[in-house]
């Protein structure tokens, strides 16, 4: 069976937070004024629902275990591909949009975004269900990165987002995909 050992969640987390860090590069390019609230609303929504998806994912992981138990490291090659391949499509899909006027790090606007970019975490946590691992760590993980990426996204959008662009997004996906492969050649080669 496969050990997601700590370099492999602090990747799978970078992978995830690509999505966050993206919006959140957004945000920092579109927003006049950015101050100290901006930063902290941004990264702890998308930390926090980064940090819920894998848990909730795990629970429905857990409970379909015990039928694809001898298929875990398809299953998880599959998962982690599917989102990988989604982030990829997502990056050639995007239009480049003009900024809107509407702050991002408020209200009902915060609470979709928040869902939006923490959705590939419940795959990840139905990944470590089906897997049999533990997730409570990897979860805090998982939600920190985010977190440190989504901060990290607004101050470099501001200074540099047009530069960067959604090339964020791209990088996240290989990186998942990656991890997917890693997985399952290590299951099917070397065991």
């Amino acid at each position: 069976m496969f050990n997601f050992d700590f370099v492999n969640i602090v990747f799978i987390s970078a992978g995830l937070a690509m999505d966050a860090f993206s919006v959140a590069l957004s945000a920092g390019f579109c927003l006049n004024e950015i101050r100290k609230g901006h930063y902290l609303r941004l990264s702890l929504s998308f930390g926090f629902f980064q940090f819920m998806m894998p848990l909730i994912g795990y629970i429905a992981g857990k409970k379909i275990e015990p039928v694809i138990r001898d298929y875990d490291h398809w299953a998880a090659f599959i998962l982690l591909s599917i989102v990988g391949i989604k982030m990829i499509h997502e990056y050639f899909e995007k239009q480049k949009t003009e900024c809107e006027q509407v702050d991002p790090t408020c209200g009902k606007r915060l609470l979709i975004l928040s869902l939006a970019t923490s959705i590939d975490a419940l795959a990840i946590g139905i990944t470590f269900g089906v897997m049999g691992k533990a997730i409570l760590v990897p979860s805090v993980i998982i939600g920190i990165i985010c977190a440190l990426f989504t901060a990290a996204g607004v101050y470099l959008g501001k200074r540099f987002g047009s530069i960067i662009g959604k090339k964020a997004e791209l990088i996240g996906g290989f990186f998942l995909i990656a991890i997917g492969i890693k997985i399952l050649l290590e299951h099917t080669l070397f065991n």
